[in-house]
């Protein structure tokens, strides 16, 4: 026989039982239905709040990453833009060398046609034959700025 629970009464058939004996069987059934009904909704609720918490923390991590990467680009463009501008103090800076390397030429062919035959030119070096001692000293580029200043 079906009790009102929906379920078939196995003990019906093999004892007569009386009407209360059925209805407190489905009594119980209907309260531990309940209770699994209860019991599964709350599940449901402790799930879906784990469900938010993640997508929060998700969430949460999303904009702390997108902080990052906007502090890592701003980083970036700063470097970017040293980069730039180092370079272009380089390139200045090569030119001044070169112009610098060539002013010292001029001046060291400009002293040796002065000098003429009295000096003698020899590895890059201005020898006087007038000087008992040979001074080797080339002129450097911070004399050559010496001579054009004044």
């Amino acid at each position: 026989m079906a009790s009102p629970s929906g379920t078939s009464s196995g003990s019906s058939l093999l004892l007569p039982t009386s009407g209360s004996e059925e209805d407190l069987h489905a009594l119980m059934m209907d309260q531990k239905k309940r209770k699994r009904m209860i019991s599964n909704r709350e599940s449901a609720r402790r799930s879906r709040m784990r469900k938010q918490k993640h997508l929060d923390d998700l969430t949460a991590q999303v904009n702390q990453l997108r902080k990052e990467n906007s502090q890592i680009l701003s980083s970036l463009t700063l470097t970017t833009q040293q980069c730039f501008a180092v370079e272009a103090d380089n390139s200045v800076l090569r030119t001044q060398t070169m112009e610098l390397t060539n002013r010292l030429q001029s001046l060291n062919e400009i002293l040796l046609f002065l000098n003429g035959s009295n000096t003698i030119a020899r590895n890059g070096f201005l020898i006087s034959p007038w000087s008992s001692t040979c001074t080797n000293q080339p002129i450097m580029a911070s004399a050559a700025d010496n001579l054009l200043q004044h």
